[in-house]
């Protein structure tokens, strides 16, 4: 349980650095021209497709595989409280892995398979990449309804069974709060949800970290 408990919460640091990465990359690198027309914007998508698809794996595919054990591992955490909460919770959790794997796979694959199409017709590439793009906004980027269903659910549970510090578990009510409001189309919700789940994920991780230490048995003395 120690074990499991140390990587949930080396796994919930992972996903905050994850976050920051995304966040530096496209508010500092990404320069996609969007006003621009459909042949230069997949140009652009071509010459940047293989740091893009790099970035890409890793916000929905390593994000994913990191968010199975710390899903896994909050849930034998909370297991214990008998609570509802913590199993309808952890499904959404699971839903959760599920869609940003998928993500990640379907922007990879769709990415390329416009870029092929390029030689064909740059407007048909175009048209394909903008239809990809909705569906994986609307799996893993845009709506944060499932992600946030987790994270209020999991919280309010482990504020009831006084498992975390009470500010880790009100932020964490807030975090989950911020993605159920992003079924409404404003992109104000989806940023504050972002960036609060970073400092949920971090204050997580270290309290797992520091849960996992102090529960750690006392090895017998040599001298015993």
């Amino acid at each position: 349980m120690n074990n499991l408990q140390k990587v949930a919460g080396i796994s919930a640091i992972f996903e905050a650095l994850i976050y920051i990465v995304a966040f530096v990359y496209f508010g500092a690198f990404w320069a996609y021209p969007a006003q621009d027309s459909a042949s230069e914007k997949m140009a652009y998508l071509a010459d940047n497709q293989l740091v893009f698809s790099m970035i890409y794996f890793l916000m929905y595919a390593v994000f994913g595989i990191f968010l199975a054990v710390l899903v896994v591992g909050l849930y034998e955490k909370l297991k214990s409280t008998n609570e509802l909460l913590v199993k309808v919770g952890s499904v959404f959790g699971v839903v959760w892995v599920v869609l940003v794997i998928a993500s990640g796979m379907l922007a990879n694959i769709g990415l390329s398979h416009a870029v092929n199409l390029m030689d064909v017709s740059a407007e048909k590439a175009f048209d394909m990449w903008r239809t990809i793009s909705v569906i994986i906004e609307s799996l893993g980027g845009g709506n944060e309804l499932v992600s946030g269903l987790w994270v209020l659910l999991i919280s309010v549970a482990a504020l009831k069974s006084k498992t975390f510090s009470r500010g880790l578990n009100y932020l964490g009510v807030f975090v989950g709060i911020a993605g159920v409001a992003t079924i409404y189309p404003d992109e104000i919700f989806t940023e504050i949800f972002g960036i609060t789940q970073i400092i949920w994920f971090i204050w997580l991780g270290i309290s797992l970290l520091g849960q996992s230490d102090v529960n750690k048995p006392m090895q017998p003395s040599a001298n015993a």
